[in-house]
């Protein structure tokens, strides 16, 4: 889909760092539509996007070593505003006749720069003699600057932290400016897109809504769209677009698999059938699911296994559909030809990124890939371009309830990853009680908003325990609760022990199989593995 103005777009070129998508969720932020492509592509993605900006990512690779990474030299021909990070300052600088070396002292971690000249980059943000928090992260670090550029902040091990070549708009940070641990980060990004390059704030809810229902009228024409639920905010939300778009001709499939929450079936029929009246068809697939994934330990193996299973269920469904009602036009007799998904910008991002990218590595999906060839049917994705939070979003704009869209991620393969081991029926009805048991207190002590996801974990550990005059020999259950704006770096969430006290006591008084309670208070840094 074109950006919503195709005047007013930043294109990110992606050099394979951990937290280019916080990148672009800083210039979403900023109102401002982007795109994030690989370097390898990024020279057709620059001439199709046409971008007023170019922001160039960090990677893991060294610009010293031979055949790594560069950006297109059409970039820096451009006279395009140009905000380069990390790596993306390193090979700025070779490119234009600068030096990079490596066996200097590192820097990872939080630092602080001083600033040293002004610069257009810190209007209004940073002053000249002042000392700033930021987050480093490089081993090289550039010992000559090109002709033009000069020097604007430096950090103990970083002499040029920050150098700009002001007449051709060049912007390079040694550090990163995307991520939270950077506290004015999200301010410089949107000096450079605002103030530097000139943008406008035209990235909205409102106007993505509208382009988007023209663009699927314009994919789907008179055709069929089955639209796979999965009971999430993804899911849901591009249903209800497509609805809005075309009505009758989409039919949802709701595929119980016997993985989700406590009442969580109930709660989405009800909203489709009721609330929106919108075609669904509700398949109670459990005792295949689980059929399926008896015996199977390994979280890849149980991802692969649904996401096989929901495409069969799908592929099943779209034959039924249509189904020759008498009297009918002959686009009501048509099978489903497209099938839509709650495909989401991460996704797409990660299912392109260039070999060996940590994003490729960090994180797996059971719904990425596309379909198979036998099915005959096109995608509809209203929702790749769009972040977690642009979704929810969305979904206001479009009018679900505030308690639907709110609700915390819950991944596709549901509880099966929150068994770690073989999943059975028992295990799945203790992980149940006890997870909406958590929820429920979560929720009584007025937190569930404030964090961005909470859940359970029944361990593959059983203790011995004593409760009244007996002894028991049950499972452990972990508690994780963290909190996140992107779903990229999370934090827990500092429950005091009275909660704790509350939500433990109630979990061992009535779910019977669970006899000890842990917190789980790790955190996740940038590029840390995910927390489903």
């Amino acid at each position: 889909m074109p950006p919503i103005s195709t005047n007013d777009s930043v294109l990110i070129i992606d050099f394979g760092s951990q937290v280019t998508q916080l990148i672009a969720r800083r210039v979403r932020e900023a109102g401002v539509y982007c795109e994030i492509h690989p370097f390898q592509s990024s020279d057709a993605a620059f001439a199709k996007l046409a971008p007023r900006a170019v922001i160039l990512s960090g990677g893991p690779a060294s610009v010293t070593e031979p055949g790594s990474p560069r950006a297109p030299d059409t970039v820096f021909k451009s006279g395009l505003p140009i905000l380069a990070i990390c790596y993306g300052q390193q090979t700025t600088a070779v490119q234009l006749g600068g030096a990079v070396e490596g066996g200097h002292a590192a820097e990872f971690g939080r630092s602080d720069i001083e600033i040293t000249a002004s610069s257009a980059l810190f209007d209004g943000l940073w002053e000249v003699g002042k000392r700033y928090p930021v987050w480093m992260s490089h081993g090289d670090r550039v010992t000559k600057l090109p002709d033009g550029f000069s020097v604007k902040a430096q950090s103990e091990n970083a002499p040029f932290a920050v150098a700009t070549d002001e007449d051709r708009r060049i912007y390079t940070t040694m550090f990163h400016p995307e991520v939270v641990h950077t506290p004015d980060g999200a301010r410089l990004i949107a000096n450079f897109v605002h103030h530097i390059a000139g943008l406008k704030s035209d990235w909205t809810m409102s106007a993505y809504r509208r382009v988007m229902i023209d663009k699927v009228r314009r994919q789907v024409g008179t055709g069929r769209v089955i639209c796979g639920l999965s009971g999430g905010v993804d899911s849901a939300v591009a249903a209800v677009l497509i609805h809005e778009a075309i009505g009758e001709q989409l039919t949802c499939v709701f595929v119980d698999h016997g993985l989700m929450r406590e009442a969580e079936a109930e709660e989405v029929v009800g909203l489709f059938r009721d609330h929106y009246n919108i075609p669904l068809v509700h398949v109670d697939a459990s005792a295949e699911f689980l059929g399926a994934l008896a015996g199977v330990s390994d979280p890849e193996r149980k991802r692969k296994i649904i996401g096989k299973h929901f495409i069969d269920v799908f592929e099943a469904e779209a034959k039924k559909i249509g189904g020759g009602t008498q009297g009918a036009s002959s686009a009501d007799n048509a099978p489903a030809q497209f099938l839509a998904q709650g495909t989401l910008y991460p996704d797409v991002i990660e299912s392109v990124s260039f070999s060996g990218s940590p994003s490729v590595t960090i994180k797996s999906h059971h719904n990425v890939g596309g379909l198979p060839e036998r099915m005959n049917m096109m995608l509809v994705e209203p929702l790749r371009e769009l972040f977690k939070d642009e979704v929810r979003a969305l979904g206001r704009e479009l009018g679900l309830p505030e308690a639907f869209v709110g609700r915390h991620p819950f991944p596709g393969p549901g509880l099966a990853i929150r068994i770690p081991g073989e999943i059975t029926p028992e295990k799945l009805a203790i992980l149940r009680k006890a997870d909406a048991i958590y929820l429920d207190e979560i929720r009584k002590a007025g937190l569930y908003d404030k964090i961005w996801q909470a859940f359970a974990v029944l361990l593959p550990v059983r203790t011995v325990g004593v409760m009244g005059d007996g002894r028991t020999y049950d499972s452990v259950l972990a508690l994780r609760a963290v909190t996140s704006v992107d779903g990229m770096t999370a934090d827990f969430f500092p429950y005091d022990m009275a909660f704790l006290g509350r939500a433990a006591t109630r979990i061992i008084n009535e779910v019977k199989g669970i006899n000890r309670v842990v917190y789980d208070v790790t955190s996740k840094p940038p590029g840390t593995i995910e927390w489903e």
